[in-house]
């Protein structure tokens, strides 16, 4: 599966691929914890990320946001046709990849927990995409709807009242084996587990990644400016807000200290080819500021506090600039 995951899009990729179940037992809508469904995911994933919805949107930033956008009435009619409110009823999204990272063809899956209803939902993926097509898999009637785009069509199940999983057909198996306990989850992972344990995992959003070898000095060999960063070996990151801040940090994982040196010259550099932008945008260099990259024995970080209203500040003058430089487009 190759979706971004914001708020919106999980929920529409819920409305593209659902299935049904009646067995199953998993986290419940409104005292799940993410770790709780992290446990659903397969050992066998390379990458997880878990975003606590529920506290994402109860922000004044999300508010204002839904408020406030081009597509608010195909939100209202989302909630209508579904019952579902995202700012009252969908707690966590969790998600996974699978196969070789960098290369194009990739498995994934996503988990969502909330409250909802199983046949308005499917009432309305029939009314997108017709009818579906149905796999029993040990137990769980998984439905088939084909997405616009993709190659593969995407399958889901309804894990119980509270959960709905969806993404690539192999990949929501493989979910299916391990709440089944026909595989082990991804705390077995010894790459990945070692990684979650010193992980945020209280921010809004967290994730890990456990990056091949090969990968990476592949990608370094192709562009001699990624030579530094030939050795990494995993990476981690959170996101968070607190007191009107948003929190960021991003850890590149690599054995060698040298090299973690000279990553964080290189991402300095970077950061400093922005002054010339910011002469002309002082906020932009208020935004620069905010941002620190330092090195140590087995890492690179890059961390930041940003205040809201100077991301709030930038957006507006963004979208002040745009409207300016349509009619030049026009011209030509």
């Amino acid at each position: 599966m190759r979706k971004k995951t914001s708020i919106l899009l999980a929920l529409l990729l819920v409305v593209f691929g659902l299935s049904s179940c009646a067995k199953a037992t998993a986290p419940k809508a409104g005292s799940a914890k993410g770790g709780d469904l992290l446990s659903l995911l397969p050992s066998t994933s390379k990458g997880v990320i878990v975003i606590d919805i529920h506290r994402l949107m109860q922000t004044d930033a999300s508010a204002k946001a839904i408020a406030d956008s081009k597509n608010k009435a195909k939100y209202d009619e989302f909630v209508q046709a579904t019952g579902i409110d995202p700012q009252k009823d969908v707690f966590y999204f969790v998600g996974a990849m699978f196969g070789d990272i960098g290369k194009k063809e990739m498995d994934g899956v996503g988990l969502v927990n909330l409250k909802y209803e199983k046949e308005k939902l499917l009432a309305l993926l029939q009314k997108e995409r017709g009818e579906l097509t149905t796999e029993e898999y040990s137990g769980f009637t998984v439905y088939k709807a084909a997405a616009a785009g993709e190659k593969e069509p995407v399958s889901g199940v309804f894990l119980d009242e509270s959960n709905i999983l969806f993404g690539t057909d192999i990949a929501v198996k493989q979910v299916v084996d391990v709440q089944q306990k026909k595989a082990d989850n991804v705390w077995k992972s010894e790459s990945l587990s070692a990684l979650l344990k010193g992980m945020n995992t209280s921010a809004m959003v967290w994730a890990a990644l456990s990056v091949p070898p090969d990968a990476m000095k592949q990608a370094s060999s192709q562009n001699p400016m990624l030579g530094a960063f030939s050795d990494i070996r995993s990476i981690i990151l959170s996101f968070d807000y607190q007191g009107s801040n948003v929190l960021a940090e991003i850890k590149a994982m690599s054995p060698d200290e040298a090299k973690n040196k000279q990553m964080a010259d290189a991402l300095n550099g970077f950061k400093a080819l922005g002054a010339g932008a910011a002469a002309k945008e002082p906020l932009l260099g208020d935004l620069l500021n905010k941002i620190e990259i330092a090195s140590a024995g087995d890492h690179v970080k890059i961390s930041a506090n940003i205040p809201e209203a100077l991301i709030q500040t930038l957006s507006q003058k963004m979208k002040v600039q745009k409207p300016q430089e349509e009619p030049e487009q026009e011209k030509d």
